[in-house]
């Protein structure tokens, strides 16, 4: 084994190492020179977990398996932050039982995505925003670092507003929204160091997190009592009887809420917490194996906690209306009846008026033990929000910063934006706000989806682990399909708006958007294998004269290169 720092080195300064070489000893001009005086740069790695040898069981061990826990289940918190908890209940709210299966289907191609974001990190010892660094030219980098980040600051909003209604439920409306994300932002801080007492304690911390979600979002399900039929009947059957434009735009947001574009960069980068001898191909073949395990155990846990949240407002509050839980809330006392005017149209939920809503028929019980579940949902993702700022930050622009100074500059630029909206916005009054931000992270998927197919396609970056041709295929159908979905959402939203001078600044923008996301695939598909679409040359927007060779002039084809 190397030791614990060996591939968190950038290449260029590891070429004489161990292992499957992904980076050639032909040096890119927009690299910066080598530092060999630098210590070790770590991220939150200061140790790796090291894999224990089991001779007795060569197919599978239990002991390699929990060596091998800990990132999946980190990943897999992305799928259960406020925005997922919030599309969730509205599609119970507003199609009860029948979109359980695009939830079910929108996991299943999530793990197969996270698949390939985890096979990069282990087999280059690189993670993505790394790579992505190393392999694209400077300004389309730039822009590629940049739509991430927005990504993550979209995000990040959610997730710390979501625990700051979740403070405010819990102190009865006392704490506002503003008082919230400080005390969401100061507890983060605070979390954030917990690595240092040891990875595998912030791992089991996180693991403790999921728990008390699951704890408390079953208690709803055991409360509401689902019927058991339905929830099986919208499960696996792929149908949405009288279903109208409401119920397409729930399951198109089901898609966009499951599947985040930074959590393709946070995967890359987790698989390298464990000490794998990336010059023997057997171990290499062996991590990609309990880590893609792994990482169906993570996703199951938070696709049962996703049900949990759908069938329980699938079950109680389908085709009710605001009259509806207006009278069950005045009747109970309630502070919160003014929430819904008396009115007979049907009822919108978001993760306030949802603990509001269940506590007026279930009891107080259900109002906080909601509130607990959601403060959990939203501390950890967005502590691996902050995770995810990190790892993309430092790989896009090559930080060498000190560790505390890298934490506060990811935090900054992803909470000042929140700070602003809690300090003008009401808690009531964030639907229109989550739906701009949900919009925004849809636009952002291409710049993960397509670099992790483009980079896990390339033998001469992944060697024999790189993308057979069902991949291949299968992936660029995937990510066609998905970012088709989301074009369908963000369509739909700005023709929603009405006003013409929003139609020509989005028409605007589209231009330029799609052309980078043209360029993207354009090298994606070289790397799929489609050479005659390198011809020509170009200086234009930053192309390389030979664009498949200049995705290529830095990595090594040869399988192994003795450290």
């Amino acid at each position: 084994m190397g030791s614990p720092d060996t591939d968190l080195r950038t290449p260029d300064e590891d070429g004489s190492g161990d292992g499957i070489s992904t980076v050639s000893g032909s040096r890119n001009p927009l690299q910066p020179p080598d530092t060999p005086s630098e210590e070790p740069f770590t991220t939150y790695f200061d140790s790796k977990i090291p894999i224990p040898e089991d001779e007795t069981h060569s197919c599978f061990s239990f002991r390699k398996l929990w060596a091998f826990t800990g990132p999946g289940f980190l990943m897999s918190i992305a799928y259960l932050d406020p925005g997922n908890i919030e599309s969730d209940l509205q599609s119970g709210a507003v199609a009860g039982f029948k979109l359980l299966w695009v939830l079910l289907l929108a996991t299943v191609i999530g793990l197969l995505l996270q698949r390939l974001a985890a096979r990069l990190g282990v087999v280059t010892g690189l993670h993505l925003a790394e790579v992505c660094h190393r392999q694209y030219q400077k300004v389309p980098r730039i822009i590629l670092w940049l739509m991430v980040e927005l990504a993550i600051i979209g995000s990040d909003m959610q997730e710390v507003i979501g625990s700051a209604i979740a403070i405010n439920l819990l102190s009865m409306g006392k704490i506002p929204l503003w008082g919230g994300v400080l005390i969401t932002i100061a507890d983060t801080f605070v979390f954030l160091f917990l690595d240092k007492y040891g990875l595998r304690k912030l791992e089991a911390f996180f693991g403790f997190l999921i728990t008390i979600m699951a704890l408390t979002f079953g208690y709803e399900y055991v409360t509401v009592k689902p019927d058991q039929e339905q929830l099986l009947k919208g499960l696996f059957i792929p149908y949405c009887q009288n279903c109208g434009t409401p119920q397409l735009e729930q399951a198109v947001g089901i898609v966009g809420a499951v599947i985040m574009p930074h959590n393709m960069y946070l995967h890359s980068a987790l698989v390298k917490s464990r000490q794998v001898n990336r010059a023997n191909k057997k171990e290499v073949r062996e991590a990609n194996k309990y880590f893609f395990i792994e990482s169906c155990i993570a996703l199951f846990v938070s696709f049962i906690i996703n049900i949990f949240v759908v069938t329980v407002f699938a079950e109680a509050f389908f085709d009710k209306t605001n009259a509806d839980v207006h009278e069950v809330c005045a009747n109970t006392s309630s502070p919160h009846s003014s929430l819904f005017p008396s009115d007979n149209q049907t009822l919108q939920v978001d993760i306030y008026k949802g603990g509001v809503v269940l506590g007026c028929y279930f009891g107080p019980a259900a109002l906080y033990i909601w509130a607990i579940g959601i403060l959990a949902a939203g501390q950890s993702s967005t502590m691996t929000g902050t995770y995810s700022g990190q790892f993309v930050m430092e790989g896009f622009l090559n930080l060498r910063w000190s560790r505390f100074a890298r934490v506060l500059l990811t935090r900054s630029i992803a909470i000042t934006p929140t700070l602003f909206v809690a300090i003008f916005q009401d808690v009531e009054h964030l639907t229109g706000m989550n739906d701009f931000l949900n919009v925004l992270m849809s636009l952002q998927l291409p710049f993960a989806l397509i670099p992790v197919l483009t980079f896990t396609s390339l033998p001469s970056v992944m060697n024999d682990f790189a993308n057979g041709l069902f991949w291949k295929i299968g992936g660029g159908v995937v990510i066609l399909l998905i970012c088709s979905i989301n074009m369908y959402f963000v369509v739909a939203y700005v023709m929603s708006l009405n006003h013409l001078g929003l139609y020509i600044g989005a028409a605007l923008l589209s231009v330029v958007y799609l052309s980078f996301v043209a360029y993207l695939t354009w090298l994606c598909l070289i790397a799929l294998g489609v050479s005659f679409l390198a011809c020509g040359k170009t200086q234009q927007l930053g192309f390389a004269m030979r664009p498949e060779l200049f995705l290529l002039n830095n990595v090594d084809a040869d399988s192994v290169v003795a450290r």
